[in-house]
């Protein structure tokens, strides 16, 4: 396996995106993922995040898109968000990354209005749709499991149902978030129903209770048990930190560098970098 991070941790501590990406590279990632949106950036900054990447010798392996609109009941909400995150995959291929992170969204109104399997439905269509297009591109789509009680996607259960529904396995696959599944209860074990699935993989650290993407060794997740779970699934692709909103934003250098510290001494003892 590589390890690589997520930009957003300097972007959210208001650093720019060469410093992120220079510091990225000198604290030791084999990888970066990108955190931005193709609709707000210009040609300088496409520039800028590849030809920087280029020259320091670093992968852009993942973009991460947040699009909850992609289950929205209005179809012209949904329309644009499908046509949005086509965006996102163009540019995954531009920038030479291996797939589009995609969180969808969460059922409305707790589920009391417009009916579950209506809203789930849409989702695995709009996915359908990225999907057909990804695979033109020659990328991939990664699904995130989030730990959110009206999440569509958050439990291992309705993560393989996803899977299953939208029905594109080459191409719209899982991501294992580390910190997610021991949010919502799954034991190390279970990772190995998504064996042959698993597309990207997020690690970091919470307290159990609340998502909080803190550096390993900072909060109760027992990370090397869900890391060694992933490995024995054969996935060896790339374990990517995610890092959001340090309570410190002038020490991020220093938050980033002992996450990967943290990190790299788990795949180490794993044997699995």
């Amino acid at each position: 396996m590589r390890l690589g991070l997520i930009n957003s941790a300097f972007a959210q501590a208001g650093r720019d995106t060469r410093f992120g990406l220079e510091t990225t590279k000198k604290l030791g990632f084999d990888t970066v993922d990108i955190f931005t949106d193709p609709l707000d950036i210009d040609d300088d900054e496409r520039r800028l995040l590849r030809d920087t990447c280029g020259d320091l010798d670093l992968p852009i392996v993942s973009l991460c898109c947040v699009a909850l609109g992609l289950v929205d009941f209005n179809p012209a909400v949904r329309r644009f968000h499908v046509d949005r995150c086509r965006s996102f995959l163009d540019l995954t291929a531009e920038l030479g990354a291996s797939n589009l992170l995609l969180v969808l969204g969460e059922y409305v109104w707790q589920k009391e209005v417009i009916p579950p399997l209506e809203q789930w439905a849409c989702g695995v269509e709009s996915v359908q749709q990225l999907g057909e297009h990804a695979s033109q591109l020659g990328v991939k789509i990664a699904i995130e499991l989030e730990p959110f009680h009206m999440s569509l996607v958050n439990s291992i259960d309705t993560m393989l149902q996803f899977l299953a529904d939208v029905d594109q396995p080459d191409v719209v696959r899982a991501n294992c978030d580390i910190s997610h599944l021991h949010l919502v209860h799954t034991p190390p074990a279970d990772v190995a129903r998504l064996a042959g699935k698993i597309e990207h993989v997020h690690l970091s650290d919470c307290d159990g209770k609340v998502h909080g993407d803190l550096p390993p060794g900072r909060g109760v997740t027992p990370i090397a048990d869900y890391l060694a779970a992933i490995r024995d699934t054969g996935y060896d692709g790339v374990v990517s930190l995610e890092l959001e909103y340090s309570p410190e934003p002038d020490k991020i250098v220093e938050w980033v560098a002992e996450a990967h510290d943290a990190t790299a001494q788990i795949m180490s003892d794993l044997g699995c970098r």
